[in-house]
């Protein structure tokens, strides 16, 4: 299955002084397509929150390709690139596209679940992490190996 995408607009507040999207706007729109993917799997904010999890981040990497400017409209793309089996940590690959199909960045993140009452990473309830294990996949998708005990 190919990624899911998402479409957005360059807003005025996104520009650098070189007139095309500001290096932090591309993580900005990346978390919001993360959001809009987990409302369309049935997991919204408000729900994760009620399980008593929430999404950290570790890592984000950005490369840039070819830049998007002022109105222009494009595409966040969403799919996991890593994923431990449990569900408990995993990496999400976002694509850039401009209007006319071009990579124009390449965002991925590696993160974990947080118990929100703990302060601790977790393993995800089942629900959410059966979601994961059946979520699109990167085409060099890769599981990330189990957490060796001591």
């Amino acid at each position: 299955m190919s990624e899911v995408k998402y479409k957005f607009r360059v807003r005025w507040a996104d520009l650098d002084p070189n007139g095309h999207m500001r290096h932090t706007a591309y993580n900005d729109y990346c978390a919001q397509a993360r959001l809009m993917y987990f409302e369309d799997i049935n997991m919204s904010f408000g729900k994760l929150i009620k399980m008593g999890v929430g999404p950290i981040l570790f890592r984000e990497d950005t490369r840039f390709f070819k830049e998007v400017r002022m109105n222009e409209e494009f595409e966040v793309g969403f799919t996991i690139s890593k994923l431990r089996k449990d569900g408990s940590k995993w990496s999400f690959r976002h694509n850039i596209y401009t209007n006319d199909g071009s990579l124009s960045a390449k965002v991925d993140v590696d993160g974990a679940w947080l118990d929100l009452v703990k302060r601790r990473t977790t393993v995800p309830p089942t629900e959410l992490s059966g979601l994961l294990l059946d979520a699109v996949k990167s085409d060099d998708f890769e599981w990330i190996p189990d957490k060796v005990k001591a």
